[in-house]
């Protein structure tokens, strides 16, 4: 069996990267990566689904033994990416998807270098401004901030492997479906090439 392939997708708030996660992950061996975290648990969140719950010093001793693939720290709370279960996934022939920022993003290429990084972004700056205004979830000193987030994360994207435009959901969920059936077929490729030496 051909191993899966890892796949980290980024891009500004607002750009629609959960919504083309959520499509992927409908089809079939395409699976999201579950966070760890020591934030509470809200309610309706599911231990192993929307994250893994952990306490600070366990979080800390993760870190300490390499065993976070990326971490962050927002508002006093640890992310991050579980190594051990990202591996885990790969080995059984499963397609890896983290929807993670550009800092973690980096950071995950540093440890796994063949990790395939997919930057996507808005049509305009304009469309990330009405998108982030028609969520209604920020008020305008917030979505300006976002802006500003926006410019240094978009300057990371040349560091990526491939930078889609989400103008049309469709087109941006088949274009990297087509990124993740080449990787595959590269996988396979490699690994027959390597088995018949």
């Amino acid at each position: 069996m051909a191993k899966g392939s890892l796949f980290v997708i980024s891009g500004p708030s607002g750009a629609g990267k959960g919504t083309v996660c959520a499509e992927l992950i409908k089809r079939e061996n395409i699976f999201l990566s579950i966070s760890a975290t020591t934030r509470n648990r809200r309610v309706g969140e599911t231990e192993g689904v929307t994250y893994f719950y952990t306490t600070k010093e366990q979080f800390e001793e993760m870190i300490e033994k390499d065993m976070m693939l990326e971490y962050a720290l927002y508002g006093g709370n640890y992310y991050g990416t579980p190594r051990a279960a990202v591996e885990k996934m790969l080995k059984e022939g499963k397609n890896v998807i983290l929807e993670i920022e550009a800092q973690g993003a980096l950071k995950v290429k540093e440890k796994m270098p063949e990790a395939i990084l997919i930057f996507i972004v808005p049509p305009s700056v304009k469309e990330l401004r009405d998108r982030l205004l028609k969520r209604g979830r920020e008020d305008a000193a917030e979505i300006e901030k976002r802006i500003e987030t926006a410019k240094w994360e978009i300057s990371q994207s040349p560091k990526y492997n491939y930078v889609l435009v989400n103008d049309k959901l469709e087109t941006c969920v088949a274009d990297t479906v087509r990124i993740i059936d080449e990787a595959n077929e590269r996988q396979k490729i490699i690994e027959r090439l390597l088995s018949e030496i």
